[in-house]
């Protein structure tokens, strides 16, 4: 099988992930339960992974990072715990179901929502977030990389802005953490939502949320910490405030161990490689002859711009999903077609309609494997 459906979750996982899983099952208990030395392993589990993650993310205190479910919980818990009615907030039409879902749902309790309209490439207009900023903006939210063309926002620069505006700024980093380097104090980011379990290479059913420690907000539900047992409200100190209930300490430890596999690797490397696959299939389907075949329309950015590992694409006459099942039941070649849990960014480029089919590379692909699906998509178009 060749697999490039990466920008769903990575596949496979590396050895060391599935080790520590199956070692923390042998070994640890439930963290902050007790003085135990299985809790006590549990808990050195969750504080390693936390470390690890303030180090790839330049978090000054680790105990600003609080683990979720993935990366749709922790932006839910920095929309909901944040914004109140009167609020204005700023977004993008290239975002996930994951924001504007939750966007969505607070504009019903009295939070105006400002939608900027992106290119059909999936570029943000710097000028048109300037122009959308109003005495009540509160808060820019936005996704670090589209899910559906690989498009990078200029998260740098909006950073900027929100900091000399006095507005907070949150980054859904789901397709971008554990490939291009995040600094939350460089880029201003005040609330960074990641997942696990894509470019992070963890398991799935892990995720978390960097909170500025200037920003006081408000929890999404409350339960037993561990500790402050006898206070019958919700403990105010990070990371226990936000991380009530017991924790996928088995997942976190396969995350704190896929962590260290990227740091040994270097997040350079990993980068570098999975931009020279997504060139390479690129300039394949380019490269295609036009004559007498069926002509692929690709998404996105230009050639020689920087992109996730993403290409999303269609063929004319075919429907994607058809597209989809010729790759994978023909050809043993996964990926994804449809909307992608994006509506919104498939408006922006036009697919709206049955959306596309998208190509999404990993750590573990190869040119081989490249190679490969641009000859399938030769031979499709070929046949069509």
């Amino acid at each position: 099988m060749i697999y490039l459906d990466n920008a769903a979750t990575s596949y496979p996982k590396p050895k060391p992930v599935m080790e520590a899983i199956a070692e923390c099952f042998k070994r640890a208990g439930s963290p902050g339960r007790g003085a135990h030395k299985m809790a006590l392993a549990a808990s050195r589990v969750i504080l390693e992974t936390r470390e690890l993650l303030a180090e790839l993310f330049n978090v000054k205190d680790p105990a600003n990072i609080v683990f979720t479910l993935n990366a749709t919980e922790a932006i839910n818990l920095g929309l909901k715990g944040l914004l109140k009615p009167g609020d204005h907030v700023i977004t993008t039409s290239m975002e996930h179901n994951a924001v504007t879902r939750p966007l969505k749902d607070l504009e019903a309790q009295g939070i105006r929502v400002t939608k900027i309209k992106c290119s059909q490439k999936g570029h943000l207009d710097l000028d048109d977030l300037r122009d959308s900023i109003s005495h009540d903006t509160k808060l820019i939210v936005m996704t670090h990389a589209s899910n559906v063309t690989g498009t990078l926002m200029p998260i740098e620069d909006v950073g900027e802005i929100a900091r000399g505006k006095a507005i907070f700024f949150m980054v859904d980093a789901a397709q971008t953490a554990g490939i291009f380097p995040i600094d939350v104090q460089d880029m201003n980011i005040d609330l960074l939502a990641f997942c696990g379990h894509k470019g992070l290479l963890g398991p799935q059913g892990t995720g978390g949320l960097y909170i500025n420690p200037d920003i006081d907000l408000k929890e999404l539900k409350q339960g037993g910490t561990g500790g402050y047992s006898d206070d019958p409200f919700q403990p105010r100190i990070r990371p226990e405030r936000y991380e009530a209930g017991t924790p996928n300490t088995p997942g976190i430890a396969g995350l704190g161990a896929s962590l260290k596999f990227i740091r040994d690797i270097g997040l350079q490397s990993i980068h570098d490689l999975e931009r020279d696959l997504t060139l390479h299939l690129l300039e394949g389907l380019r490269k295609m002859p036009r004559i007498k075949m069926p002509r692929i329309k690709l998404y996105g950015p230009q050639a020689g711009e920087e992109r996730a590992p993403v290409v999303s694409l269609n063929v004319e006459g075919m429907n994607p999903h058809e597209v989809e099942f010729i790759l994978d039941q023909t050809f043993d070649i996964t990926v994804r077609a449809g909307l992608h849990c994006a509506p919104d960014a498939h408006r922006t480029i036009g697919t709206e309609g049955l959306g596309a089919v998208r190509f999404s590379m990993g750590y573990f692909n190869t040119m081989e494997d490249i190679d490969q699906a641009i000859e399938t998509m030769r031979y499709i178009c070929e046949k069509s």
